[in-house]
């Protein structure tokens, strides 16, 4: 396996913008078939474009994380101007379309301004894209979340683990508490939960516990997402052990699930990025919904251009339910896999009064900042949005500080002027091409190591 050389990785540019969501699925249809991924499974370039866009709304946190992706600089970046990060939302929509996943991300994206966030998530949903609320759920109360809500916010993702080195807080069973803590305060809002955690050298054996947490509230907690621990950013952990593969995580869901789970059914992207499985759950037991990969393939062709409301789940099936009738030929092997479904669960099924819910985990396996894959970079299905166009994640990571130090052109003026990132003033194209644009002020390299952990919850 080759890794990029550095000065590869420092070459790489944003990507141009799609032309149209058209073209984005052109471009993703091509990526796929070129590296032998285009298969009826695959759901990039057949389901969508793109898996996600990360909209960076602030590059400020109020946490500091052991294994943090944001750079040393990152703290004296201002929070770009409303207006940029509107066009930005504009020009995911023009290049994606509709029904495009948003993450609303930082830093710590609820350290934004009350009405900027309000106003950001009320635009992606006007144009028919969900967003995402990416947070550690310090400051997102029930009233904000309300108010979310609201304004259109489609899921919120709660970051939760032992690398964030909350106060009071040594190992993942006791960040339960803070878990079900956030999880109450979403209760009854039109909101998709989900959990983030970083798998860890420190709390690799306590995932199947954490999965556990999760398992036991299937329905409530839509899904459960475990990023894999990389060298990258400001964080002191550095690289993972190399107990920690994506093989080994998914055989630690499964511990936690009580059940084997199938990831490669459902493809996102590049194989070694990505793996995704859904599961059925009734009186507290788990059952992979992804067992049959041919099924899976074959119901995934036949949906692929319709759009799940993961907030109204009921909605969904009735949707579902209408798109499969109106396909003849998907009656036998549907009802075929609802019967084995249903005798396989008969037990749970009874005890439970036939309520079955969905639980689904995904597994990131991040890239080293050193480590980097150019066909991995090239099958990226999670971007991030930068004032010049989506680039992969692992890459904007690597390389943050030459995204987020640079003065941002200001379209809306009637000369052309740059917003300089440090100051937060607007400067003139002339200082900026000659040389005169502010210069990164070096920050203090924070003692991580000797910090005490944090108060907040």
């Amino acid at each position: 396996m080759r890794f990029m050389s550095r000065e590869e990785v420092e070459a790489c540019t944003p990507e141009a913008w799609p032309r149209s969501p058209a073209d984005a699925f052109g471009r993703a249809r091509a990526v796929m078939a070129k590296q032998g991924l285009a298969q009826p499974n695959q759901q990039m370039g057949q389901r969508w474009p793109i898996g996600c866009v990360a909209l960076e709304i602030t590059q400020r946190c109020n946490l500091d994380c052991t294994l943090c992706y944001l750079s040393e600089n990152s703290e004296a970046v201002k929070d770009i101007p409303l207006d940029e990060v509107m066009a930005r939302v504009e020009s995911i929509f023009n290049a994606y379309g509709k029904n495009t996943d948003v993450q609303v991300t930082g830093g710590e994206p609820t350290l934004r301004k009350r009405d900027e966030l309000l106003a950001i998530v009320r635009r992606i949903h006007a144009l028919g894209m969900r967003a995402t609320l990416m947070t550690n759920g310090i400051r997102a109360t029930r009233a904000l979340l309300r108010e979310l809500a609201a304004a259109g916010l489609a899921d919120v993702a709660f970051h939760v683990d032992t690398t964030q080195r909350r106060r009071g807080y040594q190992t993942e069973a006791e960040l339960n508490v803070l878990r079900q803590r956030y999880l109450e305060r979403a209760a009854g809002l039109p909101l998709s939960v989900m959990f983030n955690t970083t798998v860890h050298d420190g709390n690799f054996d306590e995932i199947p516990a954490v999965v556990a947490f999760f398992r036991a509230r299937a329905g409530r907690i839509r899904t459960a997402s475990f990023q894999l621990q990389a060298n990258i950013g400001r964080g002191m952990q550095g690289a993972r052990g190399p107990v920690i593969t994506p093989d080994t995580t998914a055989a630690q869901i499964e511990r936690g699930a009580g059940t084997a789970l199938q990831f490669s059914s459902s493809l996102i992207g590049h194989p070694s990025c990505s793996r995704y499985v859904m599961c059925l759950a009734a009186n507290g037991n788990l059952y992979d919904a992804f067992d049959d990969r041919l099924f899976v393939a074959t119901l995934q062709t036949a949906t692929a251009g319709m759009a799940f409301d993961r907030t109204c789940p009921t909605a969904t099936a009735r949707s579902l339910a209408l798109r499969l009738f109106a396909h003849p030929t998907l009656w036998a092997p549907v009802l075929s896999w609802l019967t084995r479904k249903a005798w396989t669960m008969r037990g749970d099924l009874i005890r439970s009064r036939g309520h079955v819910h969905t639980l689904s985990f995904l597994i990131h396996n991040f890239m080293d900042a050193n480590r980097l894959e150019a066909d991995r970079i090239e099958a990226c299905a999670f971007k991030v949005i930068t004032a010049d166009g989506p680039i992969s994640m692992c890459l904007h990571n690597a390389r943050r500080d030459a995204f987020i130090l640079r003065p941002i052109r200001i379209h809306r003026a009637a000369s052309s002027l740059f917003w300089d990132p440090l100051t937060g003033t607007e400067t003139s194209e002339a200082a900026v091409s000659n040389g005169l644009a502010i210069q990164p002020r070096p920050l203090k390299r924070r003692a991580r190591d000797r910090a005490p952990r944090r108060s907040f919850q």
